[in-house]
């Protein structure tokens, strides 16, 4: 029992937390009357129920990186299961695995859904799919170290566990006031986003599912056309405030301290930018003939850019419509995601960065053998244990990617379809392409194939290793109980 405390602690806390996020919708049901209160009520005292005696045994040691790791992937597990409740309480989604599948894609911020029409769904149910993904964004883990002093020097490998990227650092010395900093910051640009929707003429409740989409990165929207339907203006902020949480967190933290300077001199951030204008213009002139206006082109293109680089998933037009150029951008930055330290998904634009620097340091030392070189980021020496994750996590993900692709393509989908659903799945962005385009949904999907997308979905979100650390840690026990039969 001493030896699990605190696993079992930190999984009570975790559940007394999501009690707490399941009011927010209960609030929502009462406002609109659409008598859905009593489900999210329910399973918010589920959730008390198993978290309070859990939070009541005392952890009896630190956590280590491994354990963390471990941990992290076990909580975002429960989190989902529970989380998927009152949608087939509700009969929102009668279907468990759909259910489940909407809620670690809610969780994930993926924005996968398996919903033909989302505009049946109930008030409750579809704040209760957005406000997952402003959850989900930033991570549940950094939001309760923001709260509570949680475990002390065990809250950096949580922190490191959850969060996005090669390597993780504190932006101040202290765990807790980082966390409480980075979520100050999340949500005054959410804040902000809902204040300007609301300006731009949008209601109070489409506003915030809207912002927490984009803020979130998740891309769940209220109407079946995803953003097609709102004023250019409209689609513009959303379009702004998209690109802008794709950037890392660092650089909103010097631009507070008035460092402006280093603030745009971070690489990642620069060739962030970079990507996104240079995509905005390539596709720009690739659809010009497809619109009315070289100015609606480019309001369509960048969106779409936006939207897909920091793996939001919503959409303007139908980009699988488009020219085979365009479509192909698009499939490209799916991969690379956004910063790390964001809420954006995706390899990361600081690994390819990385990677390109390695690859531009082996030629040169091909040419000139005696050469010694050494790699640099900011104008710091990355370190070996740096490169040597970043090397690792681009071979695991590759991995991962062809196994899950190959264990998709057994029911016989086209190859357009398959690949890019599990593109849009490990990359948490949602839309992919052909059968899984932006008009369409992942509910043909047979449950087999949906389990293995939602596997994809929590292994891309925590970035491979905690979810692989947690079936490791499982195997052994599996194997243990098969030798002693």
């Amino acid at each position: 029992m001493k030896k699990n405390s605190i696993i079992l602690y930190i999984v009570g806390v975790l559940l007394v937390f999501e009690s707490a996020f399941l009011l927010l919708p209960m609030i929502v049901s009462i406002i609109y009357s659409d008598g859905n209160w009593m489900w999210y009520l329910a399973t918010a005292c589920i959730c008390l129920v198993l978290g309070i005696p859990l939070t009541r045994v005392k952890p009896g040691r630190n956590l280590s990186l491994k354990e963390g790791y471990i941990i992290v992937a076990l909580c975002w597990l429960v989190l989902s299961l529970v989380g998927a409740l009152p949608f087939v309480m509700s009969g929102d989604i009668p279907n468990y695995i759909d259910a489940l599948f909407e809620t670690v894609s809610g969780f994930t911020t993926t924005g996968a859904s398996i919903l033909s029409d989302v505009e049946v769904i109930s008030r409750s149910g579809l704040f209760w799919r957005s406000f997952m993904h402003w959850v989900g964004g930033m991570g549940v883990f950094m939001f309760m170290m923001a709260v509570l002093p949680m475990l002390g020097t065990s809250d950096m490998n949580l922190m490191k566990a959850e969060s996005t990227g090669p390597s993780v650092e504190r932006i101040v010395p202290h765990v807790r006031d980082s966390a409480r900093l980075m979520y100050g910051m999340y949500f005054g640009i959410t804040l902000a986003e809902i204040i300007s929707l609301m300006i731009s003429g949008m209601d109070l409740y489409s506003s915030m599912l809207l912002t927490f989409g984009s803020v979130g990165t998740g891309g769940f929207g209220l109407l079946n056309s995803s953003c097609g339907a709102y004023s250019p203006a409209q689609q513009l902020i959303i379009g702004f405030f998209m690109a802008a949480s794709g950037i890392n967190y660092t650089f909103y933290f010097f631009i507070i301290s008035g460092k402006i300077k280093e603030a745009f001199h971070i690489e990642e951030v620069k060739y962030y930018i970079g990507i996104i204008i240079a995509s905005t213009i390539l596709i720009t002139v690739n659809i010009n003939r497809m619109f009315d206006s070289p100015v609606t082109s480019l309001r369509h293109a960048f969106f779409q850019v936006a939207s897909i680089i920091t793996t939001t998933g919503y959409s303007t037009v139908d980009f699988d419509a488009w020219p085979e150029l365009s479509r192909m951008v698009l499939l490209i930055l799916m991969m690379i995601g956004g910063c790390s330290g964001s809420t954006a998904g995706g390899i990361k634009v600081y690994r390819i960065v990385l990677l390109m620097k390695q690859f531009k340091k082996e030629l040169s030392v091909l040419r000139h053998p005696r050469e010694v070189k050494v790699l640099r980021m900011d104008g710091s020496t990355v370190k070996e244990s740096v490169l040597r994750s970043t090397n690792v996590f681009i071979s695991i993900y590759f991995v991962i990617f062809f196994i899950s692709l190959l264990l998709i393509s057994i029911e016989n989908y086209d190859f357009t379809t398959g690949f890019t659903a599990v593109t849009a799945t490990i990359n948490n962005i949602g839309p992919g392409l052909s059968l899984v385009g932006p008009a369409c949904n992942y509910g043909f999907f047979s449950t087999y194939s949906k389990i293995i997308l939602i596997f994809d979905m929590l292994t891309g979100r925590l970035e491979l290793f905690p979810v692989l650390l947690l079936i490791s840690m499982l195997k052994p026990r599996i194997n243990r109980k098969a030798f002693h039969r």
